[in-house]
C-alpha cells in the first residue's frame, strides 16, 4: 500500500533534481510488461482494502510495523512510499493486497506488478537498515472470507539494489523529458493571453474571480448568465492560476468535466482558441479528451483480455512507444487518440487512461471524477497530484450525482437470468432467490422504506458477485457482453452503492403492482443528499470552481453537493438588460395536473396570439410527454396554419439534431419539447433563429411516494423539504430553459411563464434578478 506523495515536482528537492515518485507509480510506469487483463475482478472498494489491511496488521505480533514510510535517491530520482508492513524479528517485509475470488486465477502479469513493488520496497529497507537480505511476502487477503494467502521470497540486497536501478533507469529518461515538459508549459501559461480584444460584461469579474479560488486553493460557486463566455473565462483564468507562485505551489492537472458531450466540446473548443496559433499543438499543452469506454472501443464484440482482443495482447510491451507519441502528439482529442492507439495497435480507452498520468488538462463527464471508483479521482489520491477542477453546468451535478450513488436490484432481470445462467452457478443464485423471498415475506406495503439495508440479502449477493468473477476466469469466453455479464455489473454498482450507506440515502422495496407483476419487490437504494459522498472528491482537489447559470438559491446546491463551508460565491452581473427580454405571466392558465384539460384551449391561444404578432422561432416546454402531445394537438385544431414539430420519446442523435436544425434564421414555427429534456439547455439559437419560449409547466417532479419520502428526509435534514425536493429543482429547468432566448447582447426575445404560480413571491424570487417580471393584473389562485 502506498501513501506516499509521488510528484514530479517542478521545483525538484536539491537531492532529487529529476522530482518524487512514488513506488506504485514508479512499476505502473517501469515493471508491466504482457497483455491487459481484466478478468480477475471485481476489485474490493477503497474502504474495503483499508479494513482488509488493518485485519491483517492487527493479526501481526508484538513488534511488527505497520505503515513504515521508505524512501531512496538514484540518479537525481527520489522514490518513497509506506510499506505495509515490517516484522524486524523475523526480517519480513509484507505487500498485503486485498480480493475477491480465487488468487491462484490471477494474471500472472498482474503479480509479477505486485512483486515488483515489494522489491523496492525491499531495497528501501535493506538500504535503511543495512540489511545483507530479507524475506519479502505478498500476502492475499480475501476480503469476503478473511482468508490469507502469503507468497514468499527471500532477496539479497544486491539483488534487491539491481531490480531498484533498472526501475529507475527506464523511468529517468521519462522523468527528464516530463520536468522539462513542466517547465516549459509552467512559462507558456504565465505569458498565456487572452484570445480576445476585450471581456465581456461579467466575464471579467468571473475570471477574476476563478483565479483567486485557484490560486488560493479555494472552492468557487459561481452563477453566471448564458452568453458571458463561461467557459473561456473559467478556463483562461485556471491556467493562468496553474504556475502557482515558484514556490512549488502549483497544479498538476485541470479536469474540466461537463454533464453532456456538447459542454465537452465547448472546452475543447475555447483551449483550441487559448493556443493563439494555427493549431493546438504549438503550445506546450497536453489536452486529453475523455469518452466513455462502449464509445472508445474497436472490439465491442470481444472481451478485454489478450486471449480475446486484438489491442490488449501484448497491450504493457507495446505501451511505451504509443506512450511517447501520444505525450509528442500532445492535443489528444478522442479522434487524435485513437490515431495514435491504432498506429501503435493497442486500446484507445486504455491508452487514454495511461495518458491522464501525463496529461495537463482532462476534458471528460462528470462521472468520471465522481462516481464510484472514478479513475480520476482513484489516481488523484494514489500519485498526490495537486488538481484543480472545473465543474461546468453545475447545476446538473445534483440529479447525476444521486444516480450515481443510487442501485436498484430489479427482480426480473434476475429470473431472466436465472433460466440461462451457467449450471456451475445454479447454487448461489438459488441462495439470492430464497433471501430475496425472505424480503418480499416482510414487505407489508407496496412501497416500504426500510429502517436499513437487508444485511443477509446483501452478505449472499456479494458471495454471488464473487462466484460469477471466479467463473468469468476460468471462462473468459462467457465475458463477452451478455445478460450474465451485464447483470453481474449490475449488482457490483448495487454493492458499491450500499457500502457507505446511511441518512443520506434511503433504502426501499417496491412491489410491481402491474398485470405482469413480479413475485419479488424492487430492492432500491436511493441517494437523496449527495453532499456527504461528494465531500471527500472536494477534500482531494487543491482548488474548484462550480459555474452555471442556475446555481441558485446558493444555499441549497452548496448543501446537496457537500461543498466546503468557506466556499466562495459569485453572482456575476448579467451582460443583458431587462428591456432585451419581455417576460409575461399568464394568471388565468394553472397547468396542475388536475387543470390541464382545463389550460389546453387558453394555451394553445397564447401560443398562437404571440406567434401571430410577432412571427418567427419559439420554443414550448411541457412537464411530460402527454401534456405535451394534448397541447400540439389543440393548437393544431384550434390554429392549424401555425408550423409546429415536436420533440418524441426517445429520441436518436439524428432526430435532436434534425429538430434543432429546424430553427433557422428565416424560418418560423413552434418547437414543442419537454422541460429538463435535450433542449432544455445546452443548445445555442442567437438571433432570429430563436425569439421566444412558452414554459407551461414550473418544472415539479411529480408527486408520489418515492419523491414523497426524499421531501421527508430533506425536512428533517434542512427544514426545507417541499423546496429541496420540489420547488428549487423545478425552477432551475425553467431559467435554463429560458435562457435559450437570450444568447448575446443584440438578441430580444419574449418568455411566457404559463402558469398562475409564477406570480407568488416565493417563485419569483427565483427567477433572475436582470428579468423585469411585471405583476399579471389578477392575482394568482391558490390551490
Amino acid at each position: 500500500m502506498n501513501t506516499a506523495t509521488p510528484r514530479l515536482e517542478a521545483e525538484a528537492a536539491e537531492d532529487a533534481p529529476l522530482g518524487v515518485v512514488a513506488v506504485r507509480a514508479l512499476c505502473d510506469f517501469a515493471a508491466r510488461a504482457g497483455d491487459l487483463d481484466l478478468r480477475f475482478t471485481p476489485s474490493p472498494s477503497g474502504s474495503e482494502g483499508v479494513a482488509g489491511h488493518s485485519e491483517v496488521t492487527s493479526r501481526r505480533g508484538a513488534g511488527y510495523q505497520r505503515e513504515l514510510p521508505l524512501s531512496a535517491v538514484w540518479g537525481g530520482l527520489r522514490v518513497q512510499g509506506r510499506a505495509d508492513g515490517f516484522d524486524s524479528v523475523a526480517l519480513r517485509l509484507e505487500e498485503i493486497k486485498t480480493h475477491r475470488g480465487d488468487p491462484a486465477l490471477m494474471g500472472a502479469n498482474q503479480r509479477a506488478l505486485h512483486w515488483a513493488q515489494a522489491r523496492v520496497y525491499g531495497h528501501m529497507l535493506c538500504e535503511q537498515l543495512a540489511l545483507d537480505g530479507l524475506e519479502l511476502a505478498l500476502v492475499y487477503f480475501n476480503i469476503d472470507t478473511g482468508q490469507e494467502t502469503p507468497l514468499s521470497q527471500w532477496h539479497s540486497a544486491p539483488e534487491l539494489r539491481g531490480f531498484f536501478e533498472d526501475l529507475c533507469s527506464r523511468y529517468a529518461g521519462w522523468a527528464r523529458a516530463e520536468r522539462a515538459h513542466r517547465l516549459a508549459r509552467d512559462a507558456a501559461l504565465r505569458e498565456l493571453a487572452f484570445p480576445f480584444d476585450a471581456f465581456r460584461t461579467g466575464q471579467r469579474a468571473l475570471a477574476e474571480a476563478v483565479y483567486r479560488s485557484h490560486s488560493n486553493g479555494r472552492v468557487l460557486m459561481a452563477q453566471a448568465p448564458t452568453g458571458i463566455g463561461k467557459t473561456m473565462a473559467t478556463l483562461f483564468a485556471a491556467l493562468k492560476a496553474a504556475p502557482g507562485n515558484g514556490q512549488g505551489q502549483g497544479t498538476d492537472k485541470l479536469f474540466y468535466l461537463t454533464a453532456k458531450t456538447p459542454g465537452r466540446q465547448l472546452a475543447l473548443d475555447a483551449l483550441s482558441k487559448l493556443s493563439q496559433a494555427d493549431t493546438p499543438q504549438a503550445m506546450p499543452l497536453r489536452v486529453l479528451e475523455r469518452v466513455a469506454r462502449d464509445k472508445a472501443c474497436e472490439h465491442p464484440d470481444k472481451a478485454c483480455h489478450g486471449d480475446s482482443c486484438p489491442l490488449a495482447q501484448g497491450f504493457y510491451d507495446r505501451l511505451p512507444d504509443a506512450r511517447q507519441a501520444a505525450a509528442q502528439a500532445r492535443w489528444l482529442d478522442k479522434a487524435a487518440l485513437r490515431s495514435v492507439a491504432l498506429e501503435h495497435t493497442v486500446c484507445p480507452y486504455y491508452l487514454g487512461q495511461e495518458m491522464l498520468r501525463w496529461t495537463d488538462v482532462a476534458v471528460g463527464d462528470f462521472n468520471h471524477y465522481f462516481d464510484h471508483g472514478a479513475a480520476w479521482h482513484a489516481l488523484t489520491e494514489v500519485n498526490g497530484w495537486r488538481v484543480s477542477l472545473l465543474v461546468d453546468e453545475a447545476h446538473n451535478l445534483i440529479e447525476r450525482a444521486r444516480l450515481m450513488h443510487s442501485a436498484t436490484m430489479e427482480p426480473a432481470a434476475f429470473q431472466a437470468l436465472r433460466q440461462s445462467a451457467p449450471a456451475a452457478l445454479k447454487k448461489p443464485l438459488d441462495k439470492l432467490q430464497r433471501r430475496w423471498g425472505t424480503l418480499a415475506k416482510t414487505q407489508t406495503q407496496d412501497h416500504e422504506v426500510l429502517p436499513d439495508v437487508p444485511g443477509d440479502f446483501i452478505t449472499t449477493l456479494q458471495q454471488l458477485c464473487s462466484d460469477i468473477g471466479d467463473h468469468f476466469a476460468q471462462h473468459p469466453q462467457d465475458a463477452v457482453d451478455g445478460p450474465l455479464q451485464r447483470w453481474w455489473f449490475e449488482a457490483l454498482h448495487f454493492l458499491r452503492v450500499v457500502e457507505p450507506f446511511g441518512e443520506h440515502s434511503l433504502c426501499d422495496l417496491t412491489r410491481d403492482t402491474g398485470t405482469g407483476r413480479a413475485k419479488h419487490p424492487a430492492l432500491a437504494i436511493r441517494n437523496v443528499v449527495p453532499g456527504p459522498l461528494l465531500a471527500p472528491r472536494w477534500a482531494a482537489a487543491h482548488s474548484a470552481t462550480l459555474f452555471s447559470a442556475t446555481l441558485a438559491p446558493m444555499d441549497y446546491v452548496a448543501h446537496m453537493l457537500g461543498l466546503p463551508a468557506d466556499t466562495l460565491r459569485l453572482d456575476a452581473p448579467s451582460p443583458f438588460k431587462a428591456a432585451q427580454l419581455a417576460v409575461h405571466i399568464t394568471p388565468h392558465i394553472s397547468t396542475r395536473y388536475s387543470h390541464r384539460l382545463a389550460s389546453l384551449t387558453p394555451l394553445a391561444d397564447t401560443l398562437a396570439a404571440q406567434f401571430r404578432a410577432e412571427p418567427g422561432n419559439y420554443l414550448a416546454f411541457f412537464s411530460s410527454f402527454d401534456y405535451l402531445q394534448q397541447a400540439l394537438d389543440r393548437l393544431r385544431m384550434q390554429h392549424g396554419d401555425i408550423p409546429v414539430w415536436a420533440q418524441s420519446r426517445g429520441m436518436s442523435e439524428p432526430d435532436r439534431e434534425a429538430f434543432v436544425a429546424r430553427f433557422t434564421e428565416h424560418s418560423q414555427g413552434i418547437g414543442f419539447a419537454v422541460l429538463g429534456g435535450a433542449f432544455g439547455e445546452g443548445i445555442d439559437l442567437p438571433g432570429r433563429r430563436l425569439i421566444g419560449a412558452f414554459i407551461a409547466t414550473l418544472g415539479l417532479p411529480q408527486v408520489n411516494p418515492v419523491n414523497e419520502q426524499m421531501r421527508a428526509r430533506l425536512q428533517a435534514l434542512f427544514g426545507r423539504g417541499y423546496d429541496y425536493a420540489y420547488l428549487f429543482p423545478g425552477l432551475q429547468k425553467v431559467v435554463q430553459a429560458a435562457g435559450r432566448v437570450i444568447r448575446t447582447e443584440q438578441d430580444h426575445g419574449t418568455v411566457w411563464l404559463l402558469d398562475d404560480r409564477f406570480a407568488r413571491p416565493e417563485v419569483r424570487r427565483l427567477l433572475p434578478a436582470w428579468w423585469a417580471v411585471p405583476m399579471p393584473r389578477r392575482a394568482p389562485t391558490v390551490i
